[in-house]
């Protein structure tokens, strides 16, 4: 595919075939075009193909679209609703001079929602291979790993220390964020492939790591972190001061505790907010988040902290916790007011507690929402499994013994903990069988001219809808705040998506250098260039542009800004432009072979 492309002496990216058949690729070139020109995809840990799933929503096609993300994220509706976002971070629409980056989370979710009753749910399942896996933990990691090892054919066994499956998305998320129907349907999807999961089993105290190997064919350690981290305080055990892993674990549970008036939580996460989003559900009156650092460095998306503050929650900034007031019952927390001290160009700034600026909250409940480490598994051998093998991704030092999720890395995200699952499951997969059975490659096929409008990319970001009375909010754990996009909604905001997997492309050949497409685009993204600079793999690391037109040796379109909107295929009067669909997806192996 890049051969063709480097033959005309074009822009490197993977060319259009010139049938109707679709041309595979796994070129590095061509995954360094992708990786420019998608850079939603890109950002996504679990590469999901998210301008396809878009159009997809755009044409109503509610199923397939859920389909497309199922098959590389395993959880569309659960992730459509808590997902940290990456790709919206990444996402061109979002670029300084055109706009806001499009709501794909929504759209993820609005195919979850809109998709037609009874959808059938269709795995292309292989032969069974003889072999077996335990896996444990049921969080999002080990049932990502469960459901690729059963459809390639592994028995797979998951032990579970709870009684239900879900791991931090059952016990970690409220149910306002994350109907629990909406989790058990897609739970369910995993658990039909004939995986085998068994409750309340803790490996250390109900088996153990040596018996599990002597059963099995290889062991994935899932287990997630439930282990809290500490503030290392005074005063942090005296009552009424809670982790906030153990306050969402009794809330999710159905065993809400008392909270009194006045709530401060400790923590800048997801855990942090769901916490104190709880807290006013138990009737607090005065919640606070209290930051180490400030707004802006919080690791949750823009629109939890718009629905807390919604809620009347207060974030306090740059306050470090001194030490908890008692002497028995959390009665307030000393903070030491802080100051940013920058620390050069490329370093974090660091928080300095400021001289004399001590200063008191009162509080009736005190939660620490800092964090939480993996739970080490006892191994006779040494102690621990933790410790991972730094020359084989996810294995141990122990054979057949793997490492996935938070387990592996510490507390991250949900996508980044399915994303690791389904890795790890491909290195389990290679490693017992020697075959490869997924392989990442880039497609390319013709495309229809695009029929994206140019008055589409200014479209403002349809908002989600939610329960705008506060106090209907508060009614109960089990009000579901967001209520998702309506088909209308949906279908607008994918008008906004510039379907980035579109490649435009010049054919020299035909070109009469009228620079018509230059002047009629609305970026910097057509260029008369002398020559093109290549990276290390044959892709497109830049151009050397000139103005002079007896050294120009190419007119080239530059796909990482252009915005696919079509004016320039709508002005070429010699129809020189052509475009074809490339996209960053996972086959199946023919050969089998590493």
């Amino acid at each position: 595919m890049t051969q063709s492309v480097k033959s005309r002496g074009n822009d490197h990216a993977p060319a259009p075939p010139e049938t109707a058949l679709p041309v595979y690729s796994t070129d590095p070139a061509d995954f360094d075009y992708m990786a420019t020109s998608v850079p939603c995809q890109k950002a996504c840990p679990a590469a999901t193909n998210i301008p396809a799933y878009i159009r997809a929503v755009y044409e109503k096609e509610y199923g397939r679209s859920y389909e497309i993300n199922r098959a590389a994220n395993v959880f569309p509706g659960v992730l459509g609703r808590v997902c940290s976002r990456p790709c919206e971070d990444a996402c061109r629409h979002g670029q300084a001079e055109l706009g806001e980056s499009v709501a794909i989370c929504h759209l993820k979710r609005a195919a979850a929602d809109l998709k037609e009753p009874g959808h059938p749910f269709l795995e292309t399942l292989f032969s069974s291979l003889g072999k077996s896996v335990a896996v444990i933990g049921a969080g999002p990691a080990g049932l990502a790993s469960a459901r690729d090892l059963a459809t390639l054919g592994f028995r797979v066994t998951i032990l579970e220390a709870l009684d239900l499956p879900g791991g931090m998305l059952r016990y970690g998320i409220p149910e306002f964020r994350l109907p629990r129907d909406l989790l058990d349907e897609e739970i369910g999807q995993v658990l039909r492939l004939g995986i085998d999961v068994q409750y309340g089993v803790r490996v250390g105290r109900d088996v153990t790591i040596e018996g599990l190997l002597d059963r099995y064919d290889a062991v994935l350690a899932a287990a997630g972190c439930y282990r809290p981290s500490r503030l290392d305080v005074e005063g942090e055990n005296l009552t009424g001061v809670l982790t906030g892993l153990d306050f969402m674990m009794a809330v999710n549970a159905g065993h809400p505790m008392e909270v009194g008036r006045k709530v401060l939580v400790i923590g800048a996460g997801f855990t942090a907010f769901d916490c104190a989003r709880s807290a006013l559900r138990l009737g607090a009156e005065d919640v606070r988040i209290c930051l180490r650092r400030t707004e802006a460095d919080l690791r949750v998306t823009r629109e939890e902290v718009h629905e807390a503050k919604k809620e009347g929650i207060l974030i306090e900034s740059l306050m470090v916790a001194r030490r908890i007031e008692g002497p028995d019952q959390a009665r307030g927390v000393w903070f030491a007011r802080s100051r940013i001290v920058p620390q050069g160009p490329g370093r974090r700034a660091k928080i300095e507690p400021i001289e004399g600026g001590d200063f008191l909250l009162a509080a009736d409940t005190v939660i620490n929402a800092t964090g939480q480490t993996p739970d080490i598994i006892p191994w006779e051998k040494d102690g621990a499994t933790s410790i991972a093998d730094p020359g084989r991704p996810f294995a141990s030092r122990h054979p057949r013994l793997y490492l996935a999720g938070d387990y592996q890395t510490g507390p991250t995200t949900v996508i980044e903990a399915v994303a690791g699952g389904r890795r790890a499951a491909q290195v389990i997969a290679r490693d017992l069988t020697g075959r490869v059975f997924l392989e990442d490659q880039v497609r390319a096929e013709e495309a229809r001219v695009t029929d994206r409008s140019r008055v589409w990319d200014f479209i403002p970001r349809q908002s989600m809808p939610a329960v705008e009375a506060v106090p209907d909010r508060l009614a109960g754990m089990a009000v579901e705040v967001e209520t998702g996009l309506t088909p209308d909604l949906a279908h607008e905001e994918a008008k906004r998506c510039y379907l980035c997997y579109l490649h435009y492309e010049i054919d020299m050949d035909r070109c009469i250098y009228c620079r018509y497409c230059i002047d009629v685009a609305p970026r910097d993204c057509i260029r008369m260039v002398e020559a093109i600079r290549l990276n290390d793999h044959g892709g497109v690391d830049g151009y050397a542009e000139t103005t002079d037109w007896k050294r120009v040796a190419a007119v080239v379109i530059d796909n990482g800004r252009c915005i696919r909107c079509g004016e320039c295929l709508r002005v070429c009067p010699v129809g020189c432009i052509t475009v074809s669909r490339v996209e960053r997806v996972q086959r199946f192996a023919l050969g089998g072979g590493e």
